[in-house]
């Protein structure tokens, strides 16, 4: 997450580098040969230098013999009855042999040759003539090499191949540290060096909590020896906790740029290898190379993907390679002290299921919580992302900061490209308002769909939508209703849009029970107009259980379940803490409840549906007629004083 620049504060410029040390390091141990990094394309060419070795070790130490085909009569027969034939041998019709002098046939020269006996010659009378004239008749083919030279360069080469390949291996694992692992076992983990890390607190906003917590660890990078001399000792690690897109990542590289040191930047998840040991072999590398690279930084991000409780199923042999990375982590973090100057940064969005080993003093020793910003951070931070966006004089960042609540760093920085893109297809010469709104609305309520409705369709559409509308604003709690519209987005017909004036971090029972209200305003506006129910209220049906049923487990919102939680995490799984077992008949009780807190209040709505049943059908009526209408529209067309209806709370 970005943030507004502000005054840098008067800190001590980070010491120059040591010029003993430099910027690089090799991460090897010293003595070690340097590592042969793999590559497809090396391999190949490895493998092409080997055949073309193949093939000129045998051509020019063992290379074939040429020999011709020459007719069996006249040439054979002639050379025979001439002397000049030394040796044959038969296979079937096939007789191979070798003349004393070299014959010439059709352009070839050999002493080796070859010729075919017809079916028809007479056998009796060329043993007679082969015998006349002393030639030798082998048991096997004359030119055939030995046992010994065919092992040779047969399976030379191949041999050759194989100890290459030891060899590289042996190598690698040496370079690597990792045994038999070798290349599999190195981090794989980004190096980021001072010189190139940009980022600084100064790109950070809307997380001052979290910022102020992580000014010492940069002080103690900076200046040791000030903390040191007071016997004072860094944590080991600090973790990062918060929801998605709150700046986890950012505020990492915040402090590595702001200390001036080496960051190292891995996800949990590339540790994790099918090869049980690989794991812990490249937690090794990284914190070998950090301890070299000393002082740094060591960021792991997505930390529950390894940093989960034990005691969960076990692999083969009773190893979980996840938990074997995980036990190693733990190692590593025991294993050096404050004094060599390297400070871990953990990143999760789930905190509650790390192992306690992890969290325990003398590890994770500082928990930072990195939570969403409230409207005047979420107006910090548009200003960071709009830099370089030219705005228009009608764009007030203020106002468009608190009427985004909820939206973290992530979400206000895709609002703002969002803005951008649709004033680039617009052809506007500088962001404007109504871009920031239609992509707000985009975000919030999703694209325009362009599918064609029935007019009874669209009809009960506006009623079902004035219906959410007329509850919101007559219900004290309610947020105010800032959009009705009957244009279909998303996976929704149709939108009523509320959002509250301020941020809101805590809610009373009468606001709970107003959201439930305004959650039945659409399906008892299409009862009370229609008199039967469609399916369009299926999200709000999902609300209302979600309310409701929270209410009763969680939040001890009924009398007669009384002040416990019986709750389980995300609708499933374990329960959560302090959460008990609940009994059958407790359940039955938790069911109940929920129902009775459901139908008190779908018959409030009814009733006051009823008796402001002229403002649904003109609120309906204008829907029909101008699709979308914004707040102030909407609270005129239903007759109902915007400064007048009941405020939350």
């Amino acid at each position: 997450m970005a943030d507004e620049p502000r005054a840098p504060d008067p800190r001590t410029p980070p010491p120059p580098p040591d010029p003993k040390r430099g910027n690089l390091r090799v991460s090897g141990a010293p003595g070690k040969p340097p590592m042969l990094p793999w590559s497809p394309r090396r391999f190949l060419i490895i493998l092409a230098l080997l055949f073309i070795l193949n093939w000129a070790i045998v051509a020019i130490f063992a290379p074939p013999e040429p020999r011709i085909q020459v007719p069996y009569n006249p040439t054979f027969l002639q050379e025979v009855r001439d002397g000049n034939v030394r040796e044959i041998s038969s296979t079937g019709e096939t007789v191979k042999g070798e003349f004393k002098q070299k014959v010439t046939y059709e352009g070839e020269t050999a002493k080796q040759f070859e010729t075919q006996v017809p079916t028809f010659a007479n056998e009796r009378q060329l043993s007679q003539l082969l015998e006349r004239e002393d030639v030798t008749v082998n048991a096997k083919p004359p030119g055939e090499r030995s046992l010994l030279e065919t092992l040779l360069f047969s399976f030379g080469p191949t041999i050759l191949l194989v100890a290459l390949f030891i060899w590289l291996f042996r190598r690698a694992a040496a370079g690597a540290g990792g045994g038999m692992l070798g290349q599999f076992g190195r981090s794989r983990a980004r190096r980021v060096e001072p010189s190139t890390q940009t980022v600084t607190f100064e790109d950070v906003a809307g997380i001052d909590e979290a910022e102020d917590e992580l000014v010492e660890v940069v002080d103690f990078l900076r200046n040791p020896d000030k903390y040191r001399k007071l016997g004072a000792r860094i944590p080991r690690g600090v973790l990062l906790s918060g929801p998605p897109g709150t700046g986890k990542t950012l505020l990492a590289r915040a402090v590595a740029g702001e200390a001036g040191v080496p960051f190292f930047s891995a996800s949990a998840s590339e540790f994790i290898e099918a090869i049980v040991g690989i794991g812990a072999s490249r937690v090794r590398d990284l914190f070998q190379q950090a301890k070299e690279a000393a002082p740094a930084i060591v960021f792991i991000d997505e930390l529950d993907a390894i940093g989960r409780a034990r005691g969960g199923a076990v692999g083969v042999g009773g190893h979980d390679e996840r938990e074997q990375t995980l036990n190693q982590i733990l190692t590593e973090m025991d294993g050096f002290d404050s004094s060599t100057g390297v400070i871990v940064l953990g990143a999760t969005n789930r905190p509650d299921v790390l192992d306690p080993a992890l969290l325990r003093p003398g590890r994770f020793d500082r928990r930072v919580a990195v939570q969403p910003p409230d409207s005047q951070g979420r107006e910090m931070i548009l200003r960071v992302h709009t830099r370089s966006v030219p705005l228009g004089d009608d764009v007030d960042l203020e106002q468009l900061a608190q009427s985004t609540p909820g939206m973290v760093g992530a979400d206000l920085a895709n609002l703002v490209n969002e803005a951008a893109l649709l004033a680039a297809r617009r052809g506007h010469p500088r962001v404007q308002r109504s871009d920031f709104t239609d992509a707000l609305e985009r975000i919030m309520l999703g694209a325009e769909r362009k599918i064609v409705l029935t007019d009874e369709d669209r009809r009960r559409i506006a009623y079902h939508e004035g219906g959410h509308a007329i509850v919101g604003m007559l219900t004290p709690g309610a947020d105010p209703v800032r959009k009705v519209s009957i244009i279909p987005r998303g996976q929704a017909l149709g939108v009523t849009l509320s959002t509250p004036e301020d941020d809101r971090f805590n809610y009373s029972e009468e606001e709970l029970r107003a959201k439930i209200r305004v959650a039945f305003g659409g399906r008892v506006a299409e009862e009370i107009v229609y008199g039967d129910p469609t399916t369009g209220a299926e999200s709000d049906i999902q609300q209302v259980t979600m309310i409701a049923r929270g209410m009763v487990e969680r939040w001890g919102m009924s009398q007669k379940v009384g002040f416990i939680t019986v709750a389980r995490q995300d609708g499933q799984g374990p329960l959560l803490p302090g959460a008990e077992a609940a009994s059958e008949a407790t359940q039955e009780l938790v069911d109940a409840e929920v129902r009775r807190i459901v139908e008190e209040e779908r018959r409030a709505v009814r009733e006051l549906l009823a008796e402001n049943r002229d403002r649904l059908d003109a609120l309906a009526e204008a829907l029909l007629e101008r699709e979308t209408l914004d707040e102030a529209d909407a609270y005129a067309v239903a007759g109902i004083d915007r400064a007048l209806a009941p405020a939350p709370g």
